[in-house]
């Protein structure tokens, strides 16, 4: 894990990978639960019978928007903000879903610093960008820069 004791050090890393995260199952009850909470229960993710006979995947995807809801996850898992007081997600910049992630696939996030702006009197507004990987996959499942505001 990559330790930050303030925001110029955050700044010294942009351009630069500050770590890759530990794999994250996604399984048929992340998926169902994610369905719940957006109210989003289409076949492809929810009927693994259906999926089964009809998908091309052969089976279940999980929700484009679940794997995105793991960015900040995989963010906070390969870096630690020493004396930060708080983060607030500020938005998101240039996400992409390259390739379904089918159910029980295991995702992990490559992240880099893209960029850091001041925002007075201690904040930081921190661009992350992060790929994520699917286990032996050639595409990733997702590209976002996930914008946050960091305050000391």
């Amino acid at each position: 894990m990559e330790i930050f004791d303030g925001p110029e050090a955050l700044k010294a890393a942009i351009g630069q990978e500050i770590g890759v995260g530990a794999w994250v199952t996604v399984d048929q009850a992340m998926i169902d639960r994610f369905a719940e909470a957006t109210d989003d229960h289409q076949w492809i993710h929810v009927d693994p019978a259906r999926a089964a006979r009809e998908s091309p995947y052969g089976a279940t995807v999980a929700h484009g928007y679940l794997t995105l809801s793991l960015v900040p996850r995989f963010i906070a898992g390969v870096r630690r903000l020493e004396g930060l007081r708080l983060s607030l997600n500020y938005g998101l910049d240039r996400v992409r879903f390259p390739a379904p992630v089918v159910v029980n696939a295991r995702l992990r996030g490559r992240v880099r610093v893209a960029s850091a702006l001041d925002v007075p009197p201690r904040g930081l507004r921190t661009t992350y960008g992060v790929t994520v990987e699917i286990e032996g996959g050639e595409k990733p499942a997702c590209l976002a820069e996930a914008v946050v505001l960091h305050h000391w």
